[in-house]
């Protein structure tokens, strides 16, 4: 098999294509998103509200519901949960992550055992994005675009509380406001994101592109653009692996992921070793 057939192939089918369209929304939402993640040093949120939206779709699975609307009713109850418990004087805010990220993701897995077998939620924890339908696409598609819109509306005002959110507050932006509008585009983000990889490996999504990127640019729309670029490529790139070697399309996706930030690691070390030798 040809380089081209090996790489055009796949798309013949028409499940293929729908998983790559899903790739690349995902990939470009959870990428924007997780540059802001990366600079505020909100990672661990990220793989709280990648774990906690656990019971809102194990709730539907049991009830026969739209699986899509149990999660995004567990992440936004989350996100808001977190905000407003991160406010709180009398715990600090990684306690009060770990307390909400533990027990709604315990949650889950209770209830999840009252199921007979835990085959039924293997794509919801580890991803199946060959599975996703043409309703689903859609419901990515809008999810996509408004939190496109919103990150395009509030672009100045999250750009400068990430940078100097002393300086945000002197002028009127109140932070925590934006941390809320953060924390629900991070639930929609990964409502869409569990389709493709999972809630186990969702969280890679939100930080590993961004994370790359991040090793390679300072400026904000050039670290956006090369994150979201790595994270389509890696949807694309594990999708195919996937296929052909017939593995865990979610797991090969991240893998790709963690391979790009070791490729961006290798790449910045190498500019500031040729820096060093210029200088001296």
């Amino acid at each position: 098999m040809s380089a081209l057939e090996w790489v055009f192939a796949p798309f013949q089918y028409a499940f293929m294509r729908t998983a790559a369209m899903a790739g690349v929304l995902v990939g470009v939402t959870c990428a924007l998103l997780g540059v802001y993640v990366v600079l505020r040093r909100m990672a661990f949120i990220g793989d709280a509200l990648a774990h906690t939206v656990l019971p809102g779709l194990v709730i539907a699975y049991l009830n026969r519901w739209n699986m899509v609307g149990g999660a995004l009713l567990a992440g936004i109850a989350t996100a808001l949960g977190i905000g407003w418990l991160s406010r709180r004087r009398e715990v600090r805010e990684d306690t009060a992550i770990g307390i909400l990220f533990t027990g709604m993701f315990a949650l889950g897995i209770l209830l999840m055992s009252s199921v007979r077998s835990f085959r039924d939620f293997t794509h919801m924890l580890f991803g199946y994005i060959v599975g996703v339908t043409d309703e689903q696409l859609r419901l990515f598609a809008l999810l996509s675009l408004v939190i496109v819109l919103v990150l395009l509306l509030l672009h100045k005002e999250l750009e400068l509380t990430s940078f100097d959110p002393i300086h945000a507050e002197v002028i009127g932006l109140s932070a925590n406001r934006l941390r809320y509008v953060l924390l629900v585009l991070m639930a929609l983000a990964v409502v869409g994101a569990i389709q493709a990889v999972g809630v186990v490996l969702t969280s890679a999504l939100l930080i590993v592109p961004a994370a790359a990127a991040s090793l390679l640019t300072r400026r904000l729309p050039s670290m956006m653009a090369l994150a979201a670029v790595i994270a389509v490529f890696s949807s694309l790139v594990g999708l195919l692996v996937s296929y052909h070697l017939d593995v865990s399309s979610g797991a090969a996706i991240v893998l790709t992921c963690i391979a790009c930030f070791l490729l961006a690691w290798v790449v910045r070390a190498v500019r500031e070793r040729v820096s060093v030798n210029q200088a001296s």
